[in-house]
């Protein structure tokens, strides 16, 4: 079935970088545009990042615009996250999404502080 699972959260201090992966199964992975998703304590869940299903596109929320990349490896069926320069107010659980089957991993913890 399909199936997305991240990893590579963790505890950084403010200023430093962090790579999530998402290993995705159940589904041919090139077909689909992935999103990142975070959701901070006592926030609604929102939209960090999306990436075509060739990656020739890609967006981002202005709130990490600059600091944050998106990539993915079709071959390997991985999504990444790259975070850079993160900041106390990128603490979240981010999650992996398939986009066009609504379909989403648990979740991996950022927490960003001193």
């Amino acid at each position: 079935q399909v199936q997305v699972v991240e990893s590579g959260g963790g505890w950084v201090q403010p200023g430093g970088p962090l790579r999530l992966s998402c290993a995705a199964s159940g589904f041919t992975l090139k077909r689909f545009r992935m999103t990142w998703y975070r959701q901070a304590p006592g926030k609604e869940r929102e939209l960090v990042a999306g990436i075509s299903g060739t990656a020739l596109t890609t967006d981002y929320a202005d709130s990490v615009k600059g600091r944050f990349t998106i990539s993915r490896d079709n071959a390997k069926n991985m999504v990444y996250l790259e975070m850079n320069s993160l900041k106390p107010e990128d603490t979240a659980v981010y999650y992996c999404r398939v986009d066009a089957l609504d379909a989403w991993g648990q979740g991996t913890l950022v927490t960003v502080s001193s």
